[in-house]
């Protein structure tokens, strides 16, 4: 079973390390991930999309998909080009603290999570995308709690690792929001 995801939003919200941390947990899991990470033409504030492709076997599909079967989206300005490329029944996850409007494709199932709000409540301006991944790992059981924080850890620069302790509290906050395996990534094993 291969799952395609595509994540979106803004240059200077995460989105990257999050791509990043999300391959690396997967990759702990014994899972197999293909990555691949775009930027646009600005550090901050253009578009930055993440696309990977992480599977229970050997991975076929190149992380350049054409159709995602699920959607993470931190900001609504490059939303678009994700919205065109959702399969039926794909899940969506949107950062309802900044997207503005809805998903115009009714055969998904959305989700919406209020990662900024929740990071500044925890004054963790900077831990939205965290917040964000931990829901999303929570919501469709794709990989563990723990297995995120072991891979943020691993993906910070030596020069930030003073943000493992927020990361990590961002990613269990974020965990802690939402009700487990709403939308599963897995399949169940027959017994």
């Amino acid at each position: 079973m291969e799952i395609e995801i595509m994540m979106t939003g803004i240059g200077g919200q995460g989105v990257q390390l999050i791509a990043q941390t999300l391959a690396r947990a997967a990759t702990l899991e014994d899972r197999d991930v293909m990555l691949l990470g775009t930027y646009g033409g600005t550090m901050r504030g253009g578009n930055t999309d993440s696309t990977m492709v992480i599977a229970d076997q050997p991975v076929s599909s190149p992380p350049m998909l054409s159709k995602i079967g699920v959607a993470l989206a931190m900001h609504h300005e490059f939303w678009g080009n994700l919205e065109m490329r959702l399969r039926p029944g794909a899940v969506v996850i949107l950062n309802d603290s900044v997207f503005v409007g809805d998903v115009t494709d009714k055969d998904v199932i959305v989700h919406r999570i209020p990662a900024t709000k929740l990071a500044n409540d925890l004054k963790l301006p900077m831990g939205a995308a965290m917040v964000f991944l931990g829901a999303y790992a929570k919501l469709s059981g794709i990989v563990s709690l723990e297995s995120l924080i072991a891979a943020m850890t691993a993906s910070l620069p030596s020069y930030r690792t003073q943000h493992i302790e927020s990361n990590t509290k961002a990613l269990t906050a974020g965990y802690e929001s939402v009700e487990a395996n709403l939308s599963p990534a897995w399949a169940e094993k027959a017994a």
